[in-house]
């Protein structure tokens, strides 16, 4: 930590599920957190509710102007960009029948552009201080599995990954590393009202029987923000209580065999 300043992270997408689970975990490490969101008063809401130095933020990640502005603030806010967490992002289940392309190129705007902008957004304020960490929050969708409905967002987060390893060759020789969570099931309010039955549908497919809670994924992020992590970029986490490790229905019923 720097002795005249907590540390500062950019969290897109952080006032809900994950997001809002990364933020909280930054908080509690004693980081100086801005909360993005599109929606002002939720993004400040957020941000009392962590406290110490959180503040919050409206942007939309798809506009470059949007994403200048948060970085300017947080530089203004804290006097520095130490990390980002690129976290926004938005999965409408659209099958490919019905599918538009306005439907794609939404989900490819906000997940993969956002991504993009996000980035290129905090990149002067790293540049100059000669260090910085990024941290893409991707998915095991995509880019190691598929599910119905979901090729945009499929689509959007492989794309990340892509992005992810060109920008680690680039950031290098400016001490930025640029990392990537992928998380599998995680237990978060999107799942309120789907009732236990659906649950445990989604815990029978996961060898640790149970779904991931946002704390696992505020670990990894923060693993990779760390000084452990000052040799790694271009690197992938999976957290997915190995999820995607069973060789279908019949894996999963040898454990109990």
């Amino acid at each position: 930590m720097n002795a005249e300043r907590p540390r500062s992270v950019i969290v897109t997408g952080g006032t809900k599920g994950i997001g809002k689970g990364i933020a909280k975990g930054f908080a509690d490490a004693g980081y100086a957190v801005l909360v993005v969101s599109r929606n002002a008063a939720e993004a400040d809401a957020v941000a009392k509710e962590l406290g110490g130095g959180a503040t919050g933020f409206a942007a939309d990640v798809a506009d470059t102007d949007s994403t200048k502005a948060m970085a300017e603030a947080a530089l203004e806010r804290y006097g520095a960009i130490d990390v980002l967490c690129a976290n926004a992002g938005i999965f409408p289940a659209v099958k490919l029948g019905d599918m538009t392309a306005a439907d794609f190129d939404h989900v490819i705007g906000v997940n993969l552009k956002g991504t993009f902008l996000s980035v290129s957004a905090v990149l002067p304020a790293m540049k100059a201080a000669g260090k910085g960490r990024i941290v893409l929050t991707s998915s095991i969708t995509g880019p190691i599995t598929g599910f119905p409905g979901w090729a945009h967002y499929g689509a959007s987060k492989a794309g990340q990954l892509g992005f992810m390893r060109t920008a680690a060759i680039e950031l290098a020789p400016f001490a930025i590393t640029v990392n990537a969570v992928m998380p599998g099931n995680i237990m978060t309010e999107g799942l309120d009202g789907m009732g236990q039955d659906y649950i445990d549908g989604m815990c029978a497919s996961i060898p640790m029987r149970r779904l991931g809670v946002v704390a696992d994924i505020a670990g990894a992020a923060l693993y990779f923000a760390s000084d452990a992590a000052n040799y790694v970029t271009g690197q992938t986490i999976v957290v997915d209580g190995g999820q995607v490790l069973p060789e279908g229905a019949g894996a999963m019923a040898a454990m109990d065999g």
